[in-house]
């Protein structure tokens, strides 16, 4: 693990360099407060900085306190060095944001102790965050598919008809349906029906931008948004990933199977509710499928 040694006294600045190898940290050295601040805002700063309190451009409270004001979501382990033993520094420093406080001289092994504490606080901190990104992920991401589920997808429409509605753009809302997809499950079972779903997807997926968005809708319905300034491009879009759809079969397990889809479109630009939108694309839908499916069926806007 890498740590941040800001001090300003060259032999100081050595001896703790040596210290932290031979625990086998990985050590940072800065000379002054301004570099300590400057390395510790870097995307791959040390997660753990010992940092003297008497440096030039910069003190060591004034540094923890602008570091704890960047870094809300992971900071860094923050220990405060200083030869000042008085209370009120003592707590002038822990109010600074700093999370240990040793007096000069320290003990090597109390500051080997103390890194180590820090060392475990930041890799508890770590696992917390990770876990709590891997469930809100999950609590959005369909598991199978591994893009967003009904609710993340309906609420990332919500917000795009609300951007429509501000800029005067427009936004296609696409539904689609695999077609005779039941047939699928029921000749090749359930297992290779789910690996048509989730070619279907890196299909499509291959063919939209970074900025629209894929969700999948229920069973064998998937949702796209398509934010876009002219609905004569929403249009041509569709049709396109309609085509590349049909024109290659999906391989799964029990050899290609080839898929086409029907697709309900709608388009919004003058804040529509999210029910109305939907709703317009689903009777789109339902016509593409009466139609002989294959195809794309537009709704006018109401």
């Amino acid at each position: 693990m890498r740590v941040l040694i800001a001090e300003d006294d060259p032999t100081s600045r050595l001896m703790l360099e040596a210290m932290l190898k031979q625990w086998e940290f990985e050590p940072v050295t800065t000379n002054d407060g301004q570099e300590a601040l400057t390395a510790m805002q870097a995307p791959d700063a040390p997660r753990i900085a010992i940092l003297d309190w008497n440096m030039p451009k910069m003190d060591g409270p004034e540094v923890c306190r602008r570091i704890k004001e960047a870094r809300q979501d992971n900071p860094p382990y923050l220990i405060l060095l200083t030869a000042r033993d008085d209370e009120s520094d003592i707590v002038a420093g822990l109010e600074s944001g700093a999370n240990d406080f040793i007096s000069k001289p320290y003990n090597a092994k109390e500051l080997r102790a103390r890194v180590g504490v820090g060392q475990k606080m930041v890799e508890l901190q770590s696992a917390l965050i990770n876990t709590r990104d891997a469930l809100a992920y999950q609590a959005t991401h369909d598991p199978l598919t591994d893009i967003l589920n009904r609710r993340a997808i309906l609420e990332n429409l919500e917000r795009e008809l609300a951007r429509a509605a501000r800029s005067g753009s427009y936004v296609g809302v696409g539904i689609f349906d695999l077609d005779h997809f039941k047939q699928v499950n029921d000749k090749y079972g359930h297992q290779v029906g789910d690996e048509v779903l989730c070619g279907f997807v890196r299909r499509i997926q291959e063919h939209i931008r970074k900025y629209d968005i894929l969700g999948r809708f229920g069973g064998e319905e998937f949702l796209l948004i398509v934010p876009e300034p002219k609905k004569t491009a929403v249009k041509d879009f569709f049709g396109r990933l309609c085509a590349e759809v049909a024109a290659r079969p999906i391989p799964t397990q029990a050899g290609d199977i080839a898929v086409t889809v029907s697709i309900g479109v709608a388009t919004c630009s003058t804040g529509s509710s999210l029910d109305a939108i939907i709703a317009q694309a689903d009777a789109a839908l339902y016509q593409a499928k009466a139609n002989g499916r294959n195809q794309v069926v537009y709704c006018e806007p109401t």
